[in-house]
């Protein structure tokens, strides 16, 4: 049986309180009532007026079975716009400084700090991913984010970011990873598949010998 602490718990906080602060959805930012409320930051949205008012409640019930399911996608969407504002740059740059979307993969990127992004602007159609402006390349968030909706953030995030904030926009990375077999760099018809580098062999091979020289080595030695 809960206890009454508990209960009140539940009913104490803002919808966006609760949403925000879920497992899983650490990468969005709270979106301020005056932003959600002005009707320019709702044109073109297609919402109900009851997930709009559960969004806005500032005494929510999180233990009730009732929510429609539209309150995050309405959110979520209203959020993509807010973090391409002044207020919503500033609030996601805290949380980037704070290495809270995760950093880059890659050993070259040296943990550099990642943004999330959305692969398409429409809801449903993909998970959000997160972006290297290092390396300039998107991978999968942590798995307890990798759920979100990339809807919510958008595809051109990271960008206007970095075009609001250059200083924090990173050098590419020095070095790059050389393949190669006993010191030796491999040609790159190495990485081709088994087909279409024998074709490409022997068409070079026919090459040379009619221009009287000799096809490349696949294997090539720095000097």
């Amino acid at each position: 049986m809960s206890s009454p602490q508990s209960n009140e718990s539940k009913v104490n906080s803002s919808w966006i309180d609760w949403f925000v602060g879920k497992t899983g959805n650490e990468f969005l930012c709270r979106v301020p009532i005056e932003f959600i409320k002005s009707k320019s930051n709702l044109k073109g949205l297609k919402h109900k007026e009851e997930a709009l008012e559960i969004v806005l409640d500032p005494i929510f019930d999180s233990s009730v079975d009732w929510v429609s399911g539209y309150e995050a996608e309405l959110y979520g969407m209203i959020h993509a716009r807010y973090i391409l504002s002044a207020h919503g740059v500033d609030d996601m740059r805290i949380k980037f400084e704070r290495g809270d979307f995760g950093r880059c993969p890659r050993f070259y990127c040296e943990l550099q700090r990642t943004l999330p992004v959305g692969l398409n602007d429409k809801w449903g159609q993909s998970t959000v991913k997160v972006y290297c402006p290092r390396c300039n390349d998107v991978f999968k968030p942590p798995s307890r984010n990798e759920m979100l909706d990339g809807a919510m953030f958008g595809t051109s995030f990271p960008h206007m970011f970095f075009m609001e904030l250059p200083m924090l926009r990173p050098q590419p990375p020095v070095e790059k990873y050389v393949p190669r077999i006993y010191g030796f760099r491999l040609h790159e018809s190495a990485f081709k598949p088994l087909e279409s580098r024998e074709s490409s062999i022997a068409n070079m091979g026919s090459s040379a010998t009619s221009s009287g020289t000799s096809a490349p080595s696949r294997i090539d030695q720095d000097f």
